[in-house]
């Protein structure tokens, strides 16, 4: 079944888009994660294509382009439940995260060092954007969480951003489209077709 996006953010489709010098991106994990993490199988060929030559177009023409801590328990996450499945794919009988984590240390190590590998080069590349996780920043995620349709980690991000005065994403996530005062560049497909039936879909 489609998505059906109610989209409230502007839309750029990275595909026909050319990044300025002037631009500042915080770049959402999925994309950190297509850049400098090879899993087996691989993803959707635009996931890897589209965002890495978008990234490259970038840093030539000296965008500046931004991380957020947040980015890495997210990126921890998503490596180390792929590096289980790769793993389970040679077994007769999958095991579950926490056998995974506690029961194979020399995969644990494996799973350290891809995810430090990727956080080094993130780091490499990008500037940090800082948010202290205090009782006004949780209240504010909480309110967020009741009216913007983002999961967790995302309504974090989101806090940074507006902390931070960045309106620029670079996301393959859906989410981030249907929140307003943010502009989304983006590949996802589905998300550019609905911003152009709804009038949110702009070129620069």
């Amino acid at each position: 079944m489609s998505i059906n996006y109610s989209v409230q953010a502007t839309i750029v489709d990275i595909r026909s888009d050319t990044p300025l010098p002037t631009d500042t991106f915080l770049v959402d994990s999925n994309v950190w994660y297509w850049l400098f993490y090879n899993p087996n199988p691989t993803p959707n060929y635009y996931q890897v294509t589209d965002y890495i030559a978008y990234i490259t177009q970038a840093r030539l023409a000296k965008s500046l382009l931004a991380y957020s801590g947040f980015s890495l328990a997210e990126l921890a996450h998503i490596i180390e439940k792929e590096e289980r499945e790769i793993f389970n794919s040679s077994r007769s009988s999958p095991i579950r995260t926490k056998e995974y984590r506690h029961n194979y240390s020399r995969e644990r190590v494996n799973v350290f060092t891809q995810v430090q590998t990727v956080w080094s080069q993130v780091k490499a590349i990008a500037v940090p954007v800082e948010l202290t996780i205090d009782e006004r920043t949780t209240d504010a995620a909480l309110n967020r969480f009741g009216t913007d349709l983002l999961d967790g980690y995302d309504l974090f991000i989101l806090e940074t951003m507006k902390k931070e005065g960045i309106k620029n994403i670079i996301t393959d996530d859906g989410d981030f489209a249907t929140v307003s005062g943010i502009t989304v560049f983006t590949a996802n497909n589905n998300v550019i077709k609905t911003a152009q039936r709804q009038g949110k879909l702009i070129a620069r």
